[in-house]
């Protein structure tokens, strides 16, 4: 069986779990990071060299990085599903926006998440907080303005790992006590489209903490 290390609160853990749910494949979740700790071990480091969540343990096979989870459970496991398409272009597309989660989004994001959930009121850098919402609020107009064009999603009409990966950052922009949030044409239409699924509503649409 499949073993998931890491905590559910973790935007990058969210990813997988809905995932392994879209893809009906069981699993072992083993809660760890953060209060949990468990990641300084040095067996847990020879999985995962920074110490982060999440981390896939299939049988011998041991894997750190949130996408490079999502895309091998697709090859190993699921490798006809259409969330992760075989063709060339159409895989290169979903893997490009994947990227461009991790260069572009994931850095503002976090300056916003680190700053109004896990540090205090009188700590905050709010200008640092109020530019990384600039800066996201220009990514998500990116984003939601590529759905739109493509008929619902990044990469077309139908749901892939492009759109999970940015989801759980999604949810949180909606759900963060951010001020003067910008407004974002077309953005909520998109978290919309997501919303249905079984996999968001139990694992990425939760308290933000």
């Amino acid at each position: 069986m499949l073993k998931l290390w890491g905590r559910t609160t973790s935007s990058n853990v969210m990813k997988v779990l809905w995932l392994l749910e879209e893809l009906h494949l069981p699993y072992q979740r083993i809660d760890a990071g953060g209060a949990f700790g468990q990641t300084d071990t040095p067996d847990y480091r020879s999985m995962n060299p920074l110490g982060l969540v999440p981390s896939l343990e299939d049988g011998e096979i041991r894997l750190f990085e949130s996408n490079a989870i999502l895309r091998y459970l697709c090859n190993a496991h699921a490798p006809a599903t259409p969330l992760y398409p075989t063709a060339p272009a159409a895989r290169a597309q979903v893997e490009s926006w994947m990227d461009f989660q991790q260069t572009a989004q994931s850095r503002p994001a976090s300056t916003i998440f680190l700053g109004l959930i896990r540090t205090p009121p009188e700590q905050r850098d709010t200008a640092a907080i109020a530019a990384a919402v600039k800066e996201l609020a220009r990514i998500w107009s990116i984003c939601a303005n590529q759905a739109q064009g493509k008929g619902g999603f990044l990469c077309g009409p139908s749901l892939t790992l492009a759109d999970i990966t940015f989801a759980p950052h999604l949810h949180r922009w909606f759900h963060m006590p951010i001020e003067n949030r910008p407004d974002v044409p077309g953005l909520r239409e998109w978290y919309n489209r997501m919303a249905p699924q079984q996999g968001f509503r139990r694992h990425v649409a939760v308290k933000v903490e």
